[in-house]
Parts: structure tokens; sequence; C-alpha cells
């Protein structure tokens, strides 16, 4: 995910087009606190560690995964701080997909003389982190810079997914009727589904319990998914706006609705729904509507019209319409 951090458009000189525009900018000078980078990443290290520790837990002991028995967990684990190394496969896998995102869109920000900043982390006492962003801090003159620096974060973390799900779901375990026990059940995108096929051929989705490694991947899909959803500065907001400008309101409030009801009881089913989706389009209504302006009438080319498509296959295949319910799944 990545934020602007420079004033919004317009500017006088932007009568310029395309990358010419950039040397119209005067250089701002902008200095670097990596302590916070460094303390952020410490702090969500620290609390993937720790839920990933839980998930193993529960996975050994083949009981399915309880929100609140896993905050009594966290008292084991404050007497026998020995059990955190257990954490390790899903912090380190779930981390490390995480850092590919942010990195892709970091070296295409730098490719393309945009300013950017080094990631932040954001820790999570529930699923261990809330993601992670970079800020950009320097104007994007072009829309094939805005979609390439847009694109590139999908891509590299899902170079990084793909290979972590297919690993942990390889250490997974068939578990009949495990999906539907537990006080939190969790929903199977796409690409989960077309793996466990795979790896184990007859067994239904809902009976596989996945290791902590194929946890944190599936966290990777859930943040892939909602970085690519077209509302917004989301990478797919930017994908988006760097092909249809003028529509990108649109579709961001629409959307927004769109989001608000399929996080309510019923619109999908009585019995399937995520309070997740609400939360989201509200958030998208209120502060994702707005994208800054790009002023630049040059087409992408068909390479970056093929790349659109990879990311939109990718959005599918990580999408779920309840990633997370109460209710069964």
């Amino acid at each position: 995910m990545s934020s602007q951090d420079f004033p919004p458009a317009p500017y006088p000189f932007y009568a310029q087009s395309g990358e010419a525009a950039a040397h119209a900018f005067p250089p701002v000078r902008y200095r670097d606190r990596y302590w916070v980078n460094g303390l952020l990443f410490a702090l969500t290290l620290a609390s993937t560690i720790t839920v990933g520790a839980t998930l193993q837990m529960f996975f050994d002991r083949n009981l399915p995964f309880d929100l609140y028995q896993s905050l009594g967990m966290y008292g084991e684990l404050w007497h026998h701080p020995s059990l955190l190394v257990e954490g390790l496969p899903f912090s380190l896998t779930l981390l490390a997909i995480l850092m590919a995102h942010e990195l892709g869109h970091y070296v295409a920000a730098m490719k393309h003389g945009v300013n950017a900043s080094l990631p932040y982390f954001l820790p999570s006492p529930v699923l261990g982190t809330f993601g992670a962003f970079i800020r950009l801090r320097s104007p994007i003159c072009s829309k094939r810079t805005l979609f390439d620096i847009g694109v590139a974060g999908p891509l590299a973390g899902f170079v990084f997914l793909l290979p972590a799900l297919g690993v942990g779901l390889a250490f997974s375990k068939v578990i009949p009727g495990i999906a539907h026990q537990g006080s939190l059940q969790f929903g199977v995108p796409a690409l989960e589904w077309l793996l466990g096929k795979l790896i184990f051929p007859g067994a239904a989705a809902g009976d596989i319990y996945l290791h902590p490694a194929a946890r944190a991947a599936w966290v990777g899909m859930l943040a892939t998914a909602l970085n690519l959803l077209p509302v917004g500065q989301l990478d797919g907001g930017h994908i988006l706006y760097s092909f249809f400008p003028r529509r990108h309101a649109a579709i961001s409030v629409a959307l927004g609705v769109l989001l608000v009801l399929a996080g309510a009881p019923g619109f999908i089913d009585q019995h399937r729904f995520w309070y997740g989706w609400m939360v989201w389009g509200l958030i998208t209504l209120i502060l994702g509507r707005h994208h800054f302006m790009v002023y630049d009438s040059a087409e992408l080319d068909r390479g970056r019209r093929k790349l659109a498509v990879v990311a939109l296959v990718i959005f599918l295949l990580c999408f779920t319409f309840v990633p997370a319910a109460t209710g069964d799944v």
C-alpha cells in the first residue's frame, strides 16, 4: 500500500504533461526517521511471532482457532517464552510477503525518480499486523509512473505469496469439519482452493487445517485483495486511475456503498457475512473517494495493459466474499 505525502493538485506548472513535468517541481529535502521504521517493524515482528505461536499451539493440539482461548494462551507464552520460537514460521512468512509487496512499490518509485519512504509496518493483536505502507513524497507526473508503482507491489508480493501458500499447505493436515468449528472461521480464496485440490486430492476445502505458514499466506492474500480494490489511493485505485481518471471517483463511491452493504447480514447470505467490509466501505466513502491529479493524456502501452489483466487475475485468486466470520462459512 502507498500513500501520498505531497500537496494536492492543481499546480500552475501542470500545463506540462508526462515525465517532463517532474522537472517543474522544486526539490524538497526530507529527513528520514529510520528509527520509526525500525521500531514499527520490531513491534510487528513481536506481534506476529506472538500470534504465530498461538496458532501453532492450536495446530499442534488439533484444535480449531478460538479467539478467546488464544487470549488465554498469552499467559502460557509469558511463563514459557521459549514457545515463542514456534511463532517464527507464521511471522517470517507473513513479513516476507508484506516486505516484498512494499519493496515492489519502493523499487518502482525509485526507478521513476519518485521520492518514497521505506516501509512502515503496523502491528496488530489479532492477525499480527494491519499491513504496511510506504509514503510517496514527491508528485507523480505520468499515468505510466502511477501504474508502475501501483502494480509493482501486488506483483512482487504474489511472487512470494504463491510458494509460501504451497509450502504451507504441504505442512497442513486434514481434519473433517475443522472449518466449521471455533469462534472465528476463515473463508477460502480461489488460490487456496486450487492448491488444496492439488495437494489434498479429494479433501474438502473446509477439512484442511492450515499450518501457520499457510495461514500467513492467507493473511497475505487478504491484504493483496484489499489493496487491489479499485478505490481511492489503494493499489487498485492507482491502476484504475491510470486507465480511467475521470471515472475513478464515481467507481470509488459505488464500490464503497457496495462494500458497506456486503458487510450487512443478509446481503450475501444471512449466515455468511463479514463486518470488515462495512468498515472498509465506510473508510472508502469518507477518506478514499479522491485521487491526486495526474495530468497526462498519454495512453498506457500494451505491456502495461497485460500487467493490468495479471493484477485482475491475482485479485480474483486472492479475493473471498467472507474472509472471516463467526457463522458458518
